[in-house]
């Protein structure tokens, strides 16, 4: 395992040595964690989480640019694997910490130690999560902030920082939830209960009752629900970096009376803007400038409310607290109100402002191949499932990454997944043919090349129902050349919505209900990496494709990762990764 390791380091001083102090002042950063189930109050009401170590959420990893992170982790579930994702880490020369079952290793067993080894090779607002089964809807994440190299500036100035970790809540199981979307006939989950923020939300209630018809003040409050107070000083500058971990929520953040700046998207500067609340969706993370200017008497609303579904979740409330204040003192305004469920337009606006800062390299003038996806809702067997291309994605027993190194190819279909979709599918009715079966989609892509995706969203089997679905890809960046409405045709009109000048770099994007969403990226990053709706019960039905990129340039792989399986077999007859 050290050879992997020094390539991984190399490639992380190689990426910094044209940055002053950063080769030089790189550190190890080592941590030891242990998974478990533990009883917990997210929002006031006792239920079961996955912690680590004790703590919900996990703990806080803090580094800076081209540090190299070691976490020896244990899995104390008595009766189920784990992994962890670092969700916006590229893991480049480490495809196997990548963390996501299935595809880049075996899941860790009950009792079992595993240790992740990569360098966090740029400086943005990250997180991690679990990626076995729905174990993120279970609260297995923590965020992960990486500063930039020792001797570096940011390309903005603030006076101090606030972190958010933004998710949802469901009382019931992570289990009875699989079961129920896996179930014949289907049994949907419904909407969570509550809206977390740090882990924290009070369900049933609200702390802003006095501005709330019909709703319940909340009484006092154990300190595992206890709402998220943020302490800033009057006229300052704060970074609030903001990530969304929510199983199925859309959401949108607001501040009373406060304007915020967006800089930073997804670990990448963007061209500051000005706006009055954010839209992010699950797996997007931002950095915004927070400029404490109001009366200082006061306190204020933090709001963070459902956008893209029907709200039946309460909105989650902390409180900015502007010291000398207690922070007992409730804000006397309202909480600013969240925009309506379905104002696309409103979503639309703040996602087309968000633009590349100067100086972010620009895409490739053209693509090598296109590949379009189109996302729909079927059935299979009499089971609701969500396709691509009409192939809803069914992970296998031995991780991508062990098999195709080995040269194992009975482990994939035979049948290549379609690249593109009929030109006459009526992306606002429910599928003619409501039927799907299942596959692998497995793209094998070569290297160095420039890939463009165009994301197709259509109607879902409900008559006048489409969903968002914010897609992430693992192992890159992508640049987000442009959005559309209605079925993409690659016609000229199309081609002139791409913004080829100062397209924004992302890991993740969304299509919005009844369009599309083009992407581009370069597959230079050998590995096997997932490409997926983040919504946990769309990515369990089957929402996601898997990009296999020059496998044959991955070094050494620790066996530890991948020896399940076929894998686990061939290994076992003498073959070498």
């Amino acid at each position: 395992m050290r050879l992997p390791l020094l390539a991984a380091v190399c490639c992380a001083l190689l990426a910094c040595a044209a940055r002053p102090h950063c080769a030089a002042a790189a550190k190890a950063r080592h941590f030891k964690w242990e998974i478990s189930n533990m009883f917990w109050s997210p929002d006031c009401e006792e239920k079961v989480v996955i912690g680590i170590n004790g703590q919900f959420p996990g703990p806080t990893i803090r580094a800076r640019a081209g540090d190299t992170i070691h976490v020896e982790l244990k899995n104390a579930l008595h009766t189920e694997g784990v992994v962890i994702h670092w969700h916006g880490i590229r893991q480049i020369g480490t495809p196997w910490a990548d963390g996501t079952a299935a595809i880049s290793q075996c899941a860790i067993n009950p009792e079992e130690t595993f240790t992740y080894r990569f360098v966090v090779d740029k400086p943005g607002t990250y997180f991690y999560h679990g990626h076995y089964g729905m174990q993120r809807a279970a609260g297995l994440y923590g965020s992960l902030i990486v500063d930039v190299a020792e001797g570096e500036e940011e390309p903005f100035k603030y006076d101090g920082e606030l972190n958010l970790l933004l998710s949802d809540w469901y009382h019931e199981s992570i289990h009875t939830q699989m079961v129920a979307l896996s179930s014949k006939p289907f049994r949907w989950i419904g909407e969570p209960q509550s809206l977390l923020i740090n882990g924290r939300g009070q369900f049933n209630c609200s702390m802003a009752a006095a501005h709330t018809p019909g709703a319940t003040q909340c009484a006092a409050v154990n300190r595992q629900c206890a709402p998220v107070v943020l302490p800033v000083q009057p006229n300052k500058t704060y970074r609030l970096r903001v990530a969304s971990t929510t199983s199925l929520a859309s959401l949108n953040l607001a501040i009373g009376n406060h304007k915020l700046t967006v800089v930073e998207a997804d670990g990448n500067y963007v061209d500051p803007f000005a706006v009055d609340d954010i839209d992010i969706y699950s797996g997007d993370s931002y950095s915004v400038l927070l400029t404490t200017d109001q009366d200082p008497s006061s306190n204020y609303w933090v709001s963070v409310g459902v956008r893209g579904r029907q709200p039946k979740t309460a909105p989650a409330l902390a409180v900015l607290n502007y010291r000398p204040n207690r922070a007992s003192k409730l804000p006397a305004l309202a909480p600013p109100a969240t925009p309506a469920w379905d104002d696309y337009e409103h979503s639309k606006v703040f996602t087309y402002r968000i633009r590349a800062r100067a100086g972010t390299p620009p895409p490739p003038a053209t693509a090598d191949r296109r590949i379009e996806l189109l996302n729909t809702q079927n059935r299979m067997d009499g089971h609701t499932r969500w396709s691509i291309n009409n192939v809803s994605m069914v992970l296998p027993a031995t991780p991508y990454l062990g098999s195709l190194k080995l040269g194992l190819k009975s482990t994939l279909t035979a049948a290549r997944p379609a690249e593109t979709f009929s030109r006459g599918y009526d992306v606002r009715q429910p599928p003619a043919n409501p039927n799907t079966t299942a596959g692998d989609n497995v793209y094998v892509l070569a290297h160095n090349t420039t890939v463009d995706v165009v994301l197709q969203n259509a109607n879902a089997l409900a008559h006048n129902v489409s969903e968002v679905h914010p897609w992430h890809l693992h192992g890159h960046d992508f640049w987000v050349l442009g959005y559309g409405e209605g079925a993409y045709r690659g016609d000229a009109a199309d081609e002139a919505r791409l913004n080829l000048r100062d397209p924004p770099l992302r890991n993740t994007a969304v299509i919005f209900p009844y369009g599309w969403t083009a992407l581009r990226f370069v597959a230079d990053n050998p590995g096997v990496w997932a490409f997926h709706c983040h919504i946990e019960p769309h990515l369990h039905m089957g929402m996601g494709v898997v990009f296999a990129e020059a496998v044959d340039r991955v070094g050494k792989v620790p066996k530890e990762a991948v020896s399940c399986g076929a894998t686990a077999s061939a290994l076992m007859n003498g073959d070498h990764l």
